[in-house]
């Protein structure tokens, strides 16, 4: 492969996918009727957006960086970019009312959110094939590292849930 993703367009696919997955959340928070379920859904929501702020701040830091070093590239166009699909986890639209009822439970609802954390990380390892350079490549690892600790939280959550009695929720 001629050209390979570099960091700072991985970052804008973190950065789509993360606002999709903020908008989501945000919706499917407004679609349920339990109020502990939907500020759960706003919780993840406002994770997604922190998301989007690391990843901007990086993209930043690595313009500043190219700058420095003269490897900015503005002209880079499109065509020259190797053709990687965003995955359709949160999809363009972000409409949780294909997959949400309203009526989930807090267990539903963080085995839903764990399903799409592992499906991201699949993703970003599998980016690991169109990415060139070790600087790249450590710029998707964070990424990976990132989603990976937002899916420990929310295995973490889960595991404490299941240990509740019914009525404690």
């Amino acid at each position: 492969m001629a050209h390979g993703l570099t960091a700072y367009e991985i970052l804008e696919i973190a950065e789509k996918m993360e606002r999709n997955a903020a908008e989501f959340y945000r919706k499917a928070a407004s679609l349920c009727h339990d109020p502990k379920v939907s500020k759960l859904f706003n919780e993840l929501a406002q994770w997604e957006r922190h998301h989007i702020q690391i990843f901007v701040e990086m993209k930043e830091q690595l313009s500043e960086k190219s700058w420095q070093l003269g490897y900015y590239q503005p002209g880079r166009s499109r065509s020259s970019r190797p053709q990687v699909p965003t995955p359709p986890v949160f999809g363009d639209r972000a409409d949780p009312s294909r997959e949400l009822t309203g009526r989930e439970s807090k267990i539903d609802v963080l085995v839903l959110a764990i399903q799409k954390e592992e499906y991201v990380i699949a993703y970003y390892t599998g980016l690991r094939e169109f990415v060139l350079g070790k600087n790249n490549v450590q710029v998707l690892k964070d990424i990976i590292r990132e989603e990976n600790r937002h899916l420990k939280i929310l295995t973490q959550s889960l595991e404490q849930i299941g240990r509740r009695r019914p009525g404690d929720l």
